[in-house]
């Protein structure tokens, strides 16, 4: 167990957003003896082809609570319209509120820039709760916070208006068969609603073992280009030998509205990194 229990808490803005954009970091921090929550601020509703509705609500949800319990992490759905979110007041309070009840030490969540409106009304609406969090007045029921949390955004493949800034880079090759394994429990969506929407239904295997191994190189595929486009800062913070071998990735850039990232911070939440540098 770690000296001490770190709490991340993922916002995303569907059932399956924390795990895929960020799983590689929950499943190390989980190895570590931390505590991580994850939280789908929607209820996913509409990511089906045929269903929808509360029937898809309530499949989703169990799928997320199943991909949480691979790694032994809490994944709560809320029950927010999926599709329709916006960074309303009534949407920064709910994120206010659970920033301050969970007492997180790093919370991660979407960039405001994003191709999912949902994912941007999610990333706008954590960034408007940061500095609310420790405001007395607001939301006055739940009691408020003496600090920010230090809060990053999940790696995206977007580059304007800027790319993800890559301020923390992990290398996630040992977690990729558990994040695998996260993924495949959401079977609405990745073996479902994806390939339908991606046009690629043809090339599903129709046994569930043919179907893991499509889905891991799908996933690998996904996040191959990370490795490439975060390269120098793979090998500042590994070495120039491990460095320049790491294929797979997670990004994250420091969002500036939480608290700060500084050399204290970094070693106390991203102590399993072999260096640091300035």
């Amino acid at each position: 167990m770690p000296q001490e229990t770190l709490k991340l808490l993922i916002l995303g803005a569907h059932p399956d957003d924390a795990d895929i954009h960020a799983g590689g970091l929950a499943s190390i921090y989980r190895r570590l003896g931390h505590t991580v929550k994850m939280v789908s601020v929607s209820n996913g509703e509409s990511g089906h082809h045929r269903e929808s509705g509360a029937p898809l609500t309530a499949r989703r949800r169990a799928e997320a609570a199943a991909a949480g319990a691979v790694i032994g992490a809490s994944y709560v759905t809320w029950d927010n319209r999926d599709g329709y979110l916006q960074p309303t007041l009534d949407l920064r309070w709910q994120i206010i509120r659970e920033i301050r009840t969970f007492q997180p030490d790093l919370v991660l969540t979407h960039r405001p820039n994003d191709y999912h409106p949902d994912h941007r009304a999610v990333g706008d609406a954590v960034r408007d709760a940061s500095y609310m969090v420790t405001v007395p007045p607001i939301v006055p029921e739940v009691p408020y916070l003496r600090k920010d949390p230090v809060v990053a955004f999940m790696p995206d493949r977007f580059t304007k208006p800027t790319p993800l800034q890559g301020d923390v880079v992990i290398d996630v090759t040992e977690e990729i068969d558990r994040v695998v394994d996260m993924l495949a429990c959401h079977v609405s969506q990745f073996f479902e609603w994806l390939p339908y929407n991606g046009r690629i239904e043809d090339q599903l295997p129709a046994d569930m073992p043919g179907k893991r191994r499509w889905l891991q190189s799908w996933y690998l595929d996904r996040i191959r280009p990370q490795a490439g486009r975060y390269r120098q800062e793979l090998i500042r913070t590994y070495g120039p030998v491990r460095g320049s071998q790491i294929a797979w990735c997670e990004a994250y850039e420091i969002s500036e509205y939480g608290a700060p990232l500084d050399a204290v911070a970094r070693q106390r939440l991203f102590g399993f990194l072999p260096t640091w540098t300035a």
